[in-house]
């Protein structure tokens, strides 16, 4: 007869605070069960950490759970944490029935996430009460105030419940109530209750910690000898004290002629349970508040240590909790005499215990996060950031500010504060898109098979931004899939680019995707009505709509339309989902399977990413809010020159992400400005408003790039390393990148999900094009100074500053004036309203390359009006930071537009003019170039301009 065995002839219980697989699984469990009659386990978040993060106990079980396929942090955790659950339940079984249920129960907590939240713990207590399926469970809930209506609930389901964090008598008494209750409810539904099983548990040393803490507080200031000795005896007998008058409450509750009702239905006792019984001031005996704490019907739960100390010297003495009970009325009145409020220890303590367990929950999963990313290794593409020591710090204290507040946890939810506070919880659909279209498989296999079928040699996206940078990533990625359509995209108004994209393909056998989320965007709707009177010439218009599909928002103007038409397909986009985010969306992903693309393997890659950034992963284990601070935080630290460097499998991956970034940060004057193509150069190039993404697979080694990283690193510039395990995996990255952008403008505050610049340039396209309805011709402008080759816009003042710099009437003093005024932490935009092709590209490159190492400043090269729908929303809204060179020309060959005077030549230079127009009424300093005659010509002469202005 052990200490520990000899506490069952006075009536209490011990069980264990502890549970561990190896513990189970090695006999230990059930030799404590026979050597000192333990009677029952409980658990928390912390031990879980301890058993599962502590050790490699655990791995091989995760290793075995992830080969039947991925899964989610928390789904991984409960998996282990169930299985032990039913194991120790199953070592227990034997007591459970010796003892008809009053004993032999494992503890299994609800999340302390959620107990602040009445139905989400309903919920989950529900749902973990029937997926571990033993009848000795017992669901841990919260004594909080949301947790107590949620105790009844689930024991008026016929649910039994371990009650925690109790450390007050009221909030005792409350959840007897809420018990007591429960049982009523359950017997008038014709429940029999002798299974329900229940216990409060009362938490004992933490209160002793908390209020001595407080009472040499006082004991320091006081200055009376015989106060001071007043003070410290009371230190160590606050909590058995109130664990006493509490037991007294216990006795009175389960007496009387409502309990003598339930009882004799079959009801048990909701017994108390002494928790946090391990003396934590090591000036108190180690089993203090095992020895006090003995009574008929109650439980205490021990951690090993306590338990090991108590059969090694406790002294088992009957009814303790009755003894003294005059005394213990006396010690709480003392303390409140003091000054003292138990009343606002314990409820601070109940605060500070949820906070604990989530802290412990964040460490556990984070743990979990860390092993499944080893196994998965290989499925996972890597990421590691290298931000310098000051940075590093920021994002580390950041990191830590995210993980307590729960702020991945509410992102996902949605929650607008965790951004600006305004519309934001109607933009997050992109969050859950991937595992959304997984369970549409069927419709894009399809879709792919009659693509495949119908013998489609080509497929062409008509849309803009979001809806044409994903696709064309895609493409380029991808390549040609055997069997399916040459995926194309087209993005411009630009008369050469539309007809180059005509003469690129066969008319008679190409599938065109119409993409546009509102179905009014312009760009789009000409494209369509161009490309769908081109095959109603060669194949008639009763059969060119067969060769068209839509995608787009329920009800926009474009279903309609594609209905009235008899469009092949239709397509619905999600209503939460912005255009930039929606390439995990039917906006990617129908022409993915249009290519050919394998839809389900793209999108299991892609969850495999989602899962290490979902809201079960804590920041410092979540690779998309580690990244997303880490732009944030040097954002606001002037590093805001985002540079994008993409190997060559995943070349194009910039030009989507450049549109992400920009169009979602750049806003109120702030934001991230995407520097992409910017061929890598020695540090010496670059100024201090860099922080550098490398984007590479893992088959793709340059050495001479790596030295380049590794110098800028060494220069003090943030590098962050991205290695893809192989292209098909680049899904990934978009999850990653969108996150990523969602944290970074949470960091900024401002709404990531917005783009109120973009419209004002739209605005102003609409009221030009309205003017050339009317009038037959764009309103006339005057140039600031014409030559032969060129004219030159500008507003009036910007043309003032400029003179006063030296422009006069030469075309490369007007150039020089303008890029001086880049300075450091500015930028050069260089964007040009022409065809976007392997020359031109080739053409901006060498101007901006020229730009950044003859003035060291970041420089971006776009074309228009693609780039409207992308950075467009940065340069208008964000920091004024930007020198723009827009530049414009004739149109060798102009397109008409079906049924419409506008042509796509005029409906290009109204854009140009409209975006150009924004910049000037935003005091942006901005010059217009337009370029007559041979455009070829007209490139090379402002690339010689723009040399010796520079120079």
């Amino acid at each position: 007869m052990t200490p520990v065995k000899a506490l069952e002839q006075h009536g209490q219980a011990v069980w264990l605070d502890f549970l561990a697989r190896g513990f189970i699984a090695n006999g230990d469990l059930k030799k404590l069960i026979d050597v000192d009659g333990v009677k029952g386990v409980t658990s928390n978040p912390s031990i879980f950490e301890k058993a599962i993060g502590s050790s490699d106990e655990y791995d091989g079980a995760i290793g075995s759970a992830l080969k039947g396929g991925d899964r989610p942090v928390i789904d991984l955790y409960e998996a282990l944490a169930v299985e032990d659950i039913q194991h120790a339940a199953d070592v227990l079984r034997p007591v459970y029935d010796q003892y008809d249920g009053n004993d032999g129960y494992v503890s299994l907590e609800v999340s302390p996430y959620l107990a602040l939240d009445t139905k989400a713990t309903i919920a989950e207590a529900e749902r973990l009460w029937k997926q571990v399926d033993r009848s000795n469970l017992m669901v841990k809930v919260p004594a909080t105030p949301e947790g107590i209506p949620a105790i009844k609930h689930l024991i008026s389901k016929g649910i039994s419940v371990n009650v925690t964090l109790l450390f007050a008598q009221q909030a005792y008494i409350d959840v007897a109530e809420a018990y007591l209750s429960g049982i009523e409810a359950y017997v008038a539904g014709g429940g029999n209750p002798s299974h329900i099983g229940s216990v409060a548990s009362f938490f004992v040393s933490r209160i002793d910690s908390a209020v001595d803490k407080q009472l040499d507080d006082k004991i320091a200031k006081a200055n009376d000898p015989t106060e001071k000795e007043r003070l410290a005896a009371l230190k160590g007998k606050v909590a058995i004290a109130n664990a006493k008058l509490a037991y007294q409450h216990y006795k009175q509750l389960y007496a009387g002629p409502r309990w003598d009702k339930l009882k004799a239905a079959g009801a048990k006792p909701q017994r108390l349970l002494w928790a946090s019984t391990g003396t934590k001031n090591k000036a108190y005996r180690d089993v203090l508040y095992v020895e006090e704490l003995i009574g008929p019907n109650t439980v205490n739960t021990v951690p090993p240590a306590t338990l090991d100390a108590f059969r090694d010297h406790g002294v088992p003495r009957a009814n303790s909790l009755e003894e003294n009970l005059d005394d213990a009325k006396q010690v709480l009145a003392d303390l409140e005499a003091a000054g003292i409020s138990l009343d606002e220890i314990t409820k601070q303590l109940v605060k500070e215990g949820v906070q604990l367990f989530a802290d412990a929950a964040d460490k556990l999963l984070g743990a979990v996060a860390f092993k499944r990313e080893t196994v998965l290794s290989q499925r996972i593409d890597a990421q590691t950031l290298a931000l310098g020591t000051t940075l590093a710090k920021s994002v580390e204290a950041s990191t830590e500010e995210w993980r307590a507040a729960g702020k991945i946890r509410r992102l996902w939810e949605g929650d607008a504060a965790v951004w600006s506070n305004t519309d934001e919880a109607k933009w997050v659909g992109w969050l859950n898109s991937a595992a959304a279209e997984k369970a549409k498989l069927a419709d894009y296999q399809d879709f792919a098979q009659w693509v495949k079928a119908e013998g489609f040699t080509d497929a062409v996206v008509l849309g803009m931004g979001g809806s044409s940078l994903g696709p064309e990533v895609l493409a380029e990625t991808f390549g040609e899939v055997s069997g399916f359509p040459k995926l194309h995209v087209l993005d411009s108004t630009d008369p050469a680019q539309v007809r180059a994209t005509r003469d690129a393909v066969n008319l008679t056998s190409t599938l065109f995707i119409v993409s546009s989320k509102s179905g009014g965007t312009t760009e789009p709707n000409v494209m369509k009505a161009y490309f769908f009177a081109q095959v109603s010439a060669m194949l008639g218009a009763d059969k060119a709509a067969a060769h068209f599909v839509a995608v787009t928002d329920p009800g926009s103007s474009l279903e309609k339309l594609a209905k009235q038409q008899g469009f092949a397909r239709i397509f619905h986009g999600d209503p939460t989902i912005g255009g930039r985010y929606s390439v995990l969306s039917p906006f990617g992903l129908v022409p993915a399977a249009a290519a050919g693309i394998d839809v389900a393997k793209f999108l299991d890659s892609a969850l495999a990413m989602v899962r290490s950034c979902g809201a079960d992963v804590p920041p410092q284990q979540n690779p998309g809010v580690q990244l997303g601070l880490a732009l944030g935080l040097a954002g606001l630290a002037g590093r805001d020159k985002v540079t994008i460097l993409s190997s060559k499998a995943v070349a194009d991956f910039g030009a989507w992400a450049e549109q992400l970034i920009a169009e979602s940060t750049g806003k109120d004057g702030k934001g991230l400005i995407p520097i992409d193509g910017e061929t890598l150069g020695e540090p010496a190039a670059y100024g201090n408003d860099r922080f550098f993404i490398d984007l590479r697979t893992e088959a793709e080694t340059d050495a001479a790039h790596d030295a380049k990283l590794q110098a800028l690193e060494q220069a003090g510039h943030p590098v962050v390393r991205i290695v893809l395990k192989s292209a098909d995996q680049i899904g990934q990255e978009f999850f990653r990148f969108e996150l990523a952008t969602a944290v970074a403008g949470s960091v900024l505050g401002i709404n990531p999900f917005n783009q109120p610049d973009v419209e004002a340039a739209k605005i102003k396209t609409r009221e030009l094009i309205e003017a050339f309805e009317k009038a037959g011709s764009l309103p006339a402008e005057t140039p600031a100074i014409s030559t032969a080759e060129a004219d030159l816009y500008t507003d009036d003042k910007n043309a003032a500053t400029l003179r006063k710099a030296g422009a006069d009437g030469d075309l490369a003093s007007w150039l020089k004036a303008h890029f001086a005024r880049a300075g450091a932490g500015d930028y050069v935009a260089l964007l040009a309203y022409i065809a976007r092709n392997p020359d031109h590209i080739d053409t901006l490159q060498h101007i901006r390359l020229a730009v950044r190492d003859r003035q060291h400043v970041a420089t971006c090269a776009e074309f228009g009006p693609r780039f409207l729908h992308s950075t467009g929303q940065a340069y208008k809204g964000g920091p004024d930071s930007g020198v723009f060179l827009q530049i414009t020309a004739d149109d060798a060959h102009d397109l008409a537009v079906p049924e419409q005077k506008a042509s796509f030549g005029v409906i290009k230079a109204a854009q140009a003019r409209g975006d150009f127009n924004v910049l000037t009424e935003r005091r942006r300093r901005a010059l217009r170039v337009h370029l007559k005659g041979d455009l070829a010509a007209g490139l090379k002469m402002l690339d010689a301009a723009i040399a010796e202005a520079i120079n």
